[in-house]
């Protein structure tokens, strides 16, 4: 079929366009490989690079450090806009997959702490800073492209496989994942030399994303601006004095990146964090019910863009948003009595209550001074719902059972004659359940992010355009999501309740809902210049 194509105007070719989405897509999904890999393998990195006496605290330490990895994201949407913006899109984002494919690769050969010692963590830190570095090019360059070759009345529809190749990348993490624990399934081997086979395979990777974007040409819109002379010469200071520019920038920021991250990750991370820390439920269980939920829900992200070309952007957005408010808490008190009945049961029928005075207790600490900070310290490892109650002397309440002082193995005995779980049974555990829980927290990320990329490339001008779209995109996902997991979980240890941890993504949704009601702008029928 033939084609003509202006800044304004793309015309339908399905071959360009089936390799357009199948490269931008697949690069996208092999990225965010190489980023998932590493949340998902949180607990072993903890071990065997922040070494504490409570697992939870090394958990939550590599839970810090996978955070700065999204810390620095916009700093790299800052460098590489700019390249974005002033040599084009397609060879920035083939920089950006290739700094982030080599930053993985090589945390696959990393020392531990026990070879290396301190530089073991400065290391993994550096190369965690360079794949944010990386993904805060990548994506604003992936979502532009393949809406500058969008026709009209399917921009939201194109740029949803941008959104579902995020999820892609998720599932492909936890499958990889999967079959190594599986090869490997001797628990030492894998902590000796099995998990770094996943960060390895970043190099087969690699190479399949360049092959293929490789064949691709420049965008149409972009190529339009340089053949007029009308490229920006400094985007960022551009995009800063554009007219308006500030205010939609602010709007993208705290109205739709902050609000669709914390969903997303609270149905990922989170959503695994829980399953194995709070439910108790072996790892590799938890991650075959992980991937049989994303793979269920994964459709709703390319449904959603769809439906954004029919309807509008900002009514599925703000129907995610509303849904997430109101469901989040009802699917994970539904997920935690499916996983582990007998610990909902014993949580409902003997609750744990924590008397002590006012102690200092650290979450970070590698080891807990006093008294009350060890009774925490127990508590939290173990993942038990609790209560504080102040007091003249530590004490545990275990229903009507009461242990003076601490005492680990006074405390696990009055939870066990109360019913309190050590893991989760196989036998009472609803897999089903689990998994549907899953699958319908991924759809509600789907609503939320599945139309995202094209609400972005709408929002601003095409000369600063990967600029603009990406500084806020990844202020707001880097800040609001990427510390989602710490924060819940730091919120979860020191307030004591397993479900507390969810306040954290409620609160910011509701913000995000308020601002996207209020400034956000309906661009579906939009003209990209």
């Amino acid at each position: 079929m033939a084609t003509t194509e202006t800044a304004d105007t793309v015309a339908l070719d399905p071959k360009r366009d089936r390799l357009v989405i199948t490269a931008s897509s697949l690069g996208t999904v092999f990225e965010w490989y190489d980023f998932f890999v590493y949340g998902i393998l949180a607990a072993t990195i903890g071990k065997l690079f922040f070494p504490a006496d409570n697992p939870a605290l090394s958990t939550l330490a590599s839970l810090v450090a996978f955070g700065v990895g999204f810390g620095v994201r916009p700093l790299g949407a800052i460098l590489f806009g700019y390249f974005g913006d002033k040599i084009g899109r397609k060879y920035t984002f083939l920089v950006t997959i290739t700094l982030m494919g080599g930053a993985t690769a090589a945390i696959g050969f990393l020392p531990t702490y026990a070879t290396a010692g301190v530089w073991a963590i400065v290391l993994l830190i550096a190369l965690r800073c360079l794949q944010g570095l990386a993904l805060g090019g990548e994506y604003g360059g992936a979502a532009i492209y393949v809406a500058e070759h969008a026709p009209k009345g399917k921009r939201g529809q194109y740029t949803s496989w941008i959104q579902a190749s995020v999820a892609g990348g998720f599932l492909l993490a936890v499958l990889v994942v999967l079959v190594t624990r599986k090869i490997v399934s001797d628990p030492a081997d894998f902590e000796a030399w099995g998990w770094r086979i996943p960060f390895l395979i970043s190099i087969l990777l690699l190479a399949i994303s360049l092959w293929i974007r490789l064949k691709l040409s420049e965008s149409p819109v972009f190529k339009a601006m340089k053949e007029a002379g009308t490229t920006s010469k400094n985007p960022f200071v551009d995009s800063v004095k554009y007219p308006g520019n500030i205010k939609r920038i602010f709007v993208a920021m705290f109205g739709v990146a902050a609000g669709l991250t914390v969903i997303y990750y609270n149905s990922q991370f989170y959503t695994l964090y829980f399953l194995t820390g709070t439910a108790r439920i072996p790892e590799t269980d938890a991650l075959l019910y992980m991937a049989m939920g994303a793979a269920i829900a994964a459709p709703f992200y390319v449904g959603a863009g769809w439906l954004s070309d029919k309807v509008g952007r900002k009514k599925i957005l703000l129907v995610g948003y509303a849904l997430t408010i109101i469901f989040t808490f009802p699917l994970f008190w539904t997920m935690a009595d499916a996983a582990n009945p007998a610990l909902a049961k014993a949580t409902e029928q003997s609750p744990v209550t924590l008397v002590s005075p006012e102690c200092a207790f650290n979450p970070l600490a590698p080891t807990q001074q006093t008294v009350c900070g060890k009774a925490l310290n127990f508590l939290s490892k173990r993942g038990i719902s609790y209560s504080k109650a102040e007091g003249g002397e530590v004490a545990l309440k275990v229903g009507t059972a009461t242990v003076q002082g601490f005492d680990e193995k006074a405390y696990v005995a009055a939870l066990q004659n109360a019913g309190y779980p050590d893991k989760s049974d196989e036998a009472q555990r609803k897999p089903w359940l689990i998994v549907l829980c899953v699958a319908l927290l991924v759809i509600l990320s789907a609503l939320t992010y599945g139309q995202v990329a094209a609400i972005l490339v709408e929002m601003f001008p095409a000369r600063i355009r990967y600029t603009s779209m990406s500084i806020p995109y990844h202020f707001g996902t880097g800040y609001f999501g990427g510390f989602l997991p710490a924060i819940s979980q730091w919120i979860v240890v020191k307030t004591g309740g397993t479900f507390m941890g969810l306040w954290y993504t409620v609160g910011v949704v509701v913000m995000a809902f308020i601002v996207s009601a209020i400034w956000l702008e309906e661009n579906k029928d939009k003209e990209l210049d």
